[in-house]
Order: C-alpha cells, then sequence, then structure tokens
C-alpha cells in the first residue's frame, strides 16, 4: 500500500511509529524555574552525534518538560529498565505543574555533578545535558506543528557498574526497554555484532554476523 499522511492511512491506527521502532524511550528529568523536579518519558528520544555527544527529545507542544529545559537549560536523560518500566510508565501521567513525579512514582533521587537536575539513582545510566538547541517545529509551508525539538550536549555520564561487562556497557543486561508502536514497548534481550566496510580491512561482503 501507499498514502499520503495528509491524505489518510485507512487503517485502525497511525503505523508510522510502529514501522520506526524500537525508539529509546527519553526518560527526562528537569527542575521548572522554581526548582521544583518534574519527570517523563517522551517516545521520540535519540542521540545525534557522539564526537561531542548530543542528544535531543521531541515534545509534542510546549509541556513541563520542554519549557522546563528551555527555562533553565539543563535536564537528564535515565535509562529505562524492565524493572523500571512500571515507575516510567506512571510518570507519563498528567500530573499538574510543580507536582513531584519522583515521589509520585516512589522514585529515589540521585544527585549530579554538572546540572542541578536530579536524576533516577535505580537507572542503569542517565545522561547530565545542557540544552544547546531548542526550536519550534514546522511543517514543510511553514505552519507550526505544536511540537518543540530539545538538543542538549551530554557534559556527565552515570553507569551502575553492575551492568558494565569486560569493559563494555551491556545492554541486554540492563534490560533496557524501548518504545515501539500503539501501546507496545521492546525489551532487549539478545545482540549480534557484525563488522564495518571500515573496520580496517576486516569486513568482508556476505560474512555476516557474529
Amino acid at each position: 500500500m501507499f498514502y499520503e499522511p495528509r491524505s489518510g492511512h485507512g487503517l485502525p491506527h497511525d503505523p508510522i511509529k510502529a514501522i520506526i521502532a524500537p525508539r529509546p524511550i527519553g526518560w527526562i528529568s528537569t527542575l521548572d524555574a522554581e526548582g521544583r523536579p518534574n519527570l517523563a518519558p517522551y517516545s521520540f528520544f535519540n542521540m545525534v552525534q557522539t564526537r561531542t555527544p548530543l542528544c535531543m527529545f521531541s515534545s509534542d507542544g510546549m509541556k513541563h518538560t520542554a519549557a522546563n529545559a528551555i527555562a533553565t537549560g539543563e535536564f537528564v536523560f535515565n535509562l529505562v529498565s524492565r524493572p523500571l518500566f512500571d515507575a516510567m510508565n506512571a510518570t507519563s501521567a498528567a500530573l499538574g505543574a510543580g507536582v513531584d513525579e519522583f515521589e509520585a512514582a516512589g522514585l529515589e533521587k540521585g544527585a549530579c555533578h554538572k546540572v542541578a537536575v536530579p536524576r533516577v539513582a535505580a537507572s542503569p545510566a542517565s545522561l547530565e545535558c545542557k540544552v544547546v538547541h531548542s526550536m519550534e517545529l514546522h511543517t514543510v509551508d511553514g505552519t507550526s506543528t505544536g511540537g518543540w525539538l530539545i538538543v542538549g550536549q551530554v557534559v556527565g555520564v552515570h553507569i551502575n557498574e553492575e551492568f558494565l561487562t569486560d569493559g563494555l556497557f551491556d545492554t541486554v543486561k540492563a534490560q533496557a526497554v524501548a518504545r515501539c508502536g500503539y501501546r507496545d514497548y521492546s525489551q532487549v534481550t539478545e545482540m549480534f555484532s557484525a563488522l564495518r566496510p571500515t573496520d580496517n580491512g576486516a569486513y568482508r561482503p556476505g560474512g555476516g554476523d557474529h
């Protein structure tokens, strides 16, 4: 089938988020201008550069998290693990401004080193970020979508050493959870490695993975 999003898909639910999946869950903690903590999950989150580590999240509307990040210039990404799934899901509730989602979800706060924002202490890994870009998103004809994109530079990294295996972060052991389409999620339970053409000549076409 083929369809143009502006004309509708004719399916029971929009398939695009199921096609672009799995996606890392941006479990983002912030402080508002009055210093009150906020914590919420975002379906649209990812790294955008590594040499200078940059990550981004997108907010469908100017919600508390985006407003806080823009106002204070800081946010923290907290990795969602399977044991933390229920707490993450609870923090998606539409609570009032100033309500502490850490407390509402029964989560302990951890201190950060480079930002004032607290992190989720039980998360396998957290990234302290300083905002470097924020922009309102528009359509091809310049109409505002109401969405906002926030890009942060990673200035500090927290890793629970329990999830390091031979010096590598063990995504399977961390039981990382990703967002898929509809109301679906995925847990990383298996990994495979593959060489690339830039790996000093070690790559062979058709060599498969290992």
